[in-house]
């Protein structure tokens, strides 16, 4: 049996297990809970009521935080050379094709997303087996192939940031830091649930959203109060 921690036994003690809390009263208390030496990443983790399994209730997109994730992301763009300068002035941080592809096949996944655009998915989808595994294969539905290249990049180092609801059912995602102001986080708390709502399955029966925490780098969970979220 692991044995807790000090801090963690004196976060566990700020906590009622037994109670569901208000989002404004969670992301004072996740601040308060965590004692981490960094700039620890606050995260929220959804359990819905669809099975995963059937394609009618898959549950998958993209949202743009209004407060960003306070994580620097770094984006690759595998595009020809017309668009190099285009997506180079957005803030890329590496820019090429072939030289990027050859990497990748040896084994470098050294970055947080993969931009592309629909004249070499034929290159880039014959890097499934690598890239899809990370959450890394570029997807038109969430913004990764297309020809505005200098947009799809400004948006992902804004907040942008794409999910999609796992095998058992749960939505997970960072949603700031722990240096962010409790209303900022509470902020980008409302944005993300309220994408997740509009995504809801026509096939989806009961509940929707079933349950929702709040959590920071290795500090418990906190239960959310769907109801302070308009749930």
């Amino acid at each position: 049996m692991t044995k807790l921690t000090k801090n963690r036994k004196l976060a566990l003690a700020k906590i009622d297990s037994t109670k569901m809390y208000a989002i404004d009263e969670a992301t004072v208390l996740v601040k308060e809970i965590t004692t981490t030496k960094f700039d620890a990443s606050v995260d929220i983790d959804i359990r819905l009521g669809v099975d995963p399994r059937k394609a009618n209730q898959m549950v998958r997109g993209v949202v743009s935080l209004p407060n960003g994730t306070g994580k620097q992301t770094r984006v690759l763009v595998l595009c020809t050379p017309d668009k190099e300068a285009e997506a180079k002035s957005a803030g890329a941080d590496f820019v090429g094709l072939d030289e990027y592809i050859d990497k990748i096949k040896e084994g470098w996944t050294d970055v947080d997303v993969i931009i592309t655009m629909p004249s070499v998915m034929g290159k880039v989808g014959a890097l499934g087996r690598i890239l899809g595994p990370r959450g890394l294969m570029p997807n038109p539905k969430s913004g990764t192939v297309t020809m505005e290249i200098g947009k799809a990049v400004q948006e992902v180092k804004a907040g942008k940031i794409d999910f999609k609801v796992d095998r058992y059912g749960i939505v997970h995602s960072t949603v700031g830091k722990v240096s962010f102001a409790p209303e900022k986080l509470v902020e980008n708390v409302q944005e993300f649930v309220g994408v997740i709502q509009k995504l809801k399955p026509s096939a989806a029966k009961g509940v929707y959203i079933k349950s929702i925490f709040l959590s920071s780098t290795m500090s418990p969970g906190i239960h959310i109060e769907p109801k302070s979220l308009g749930v």
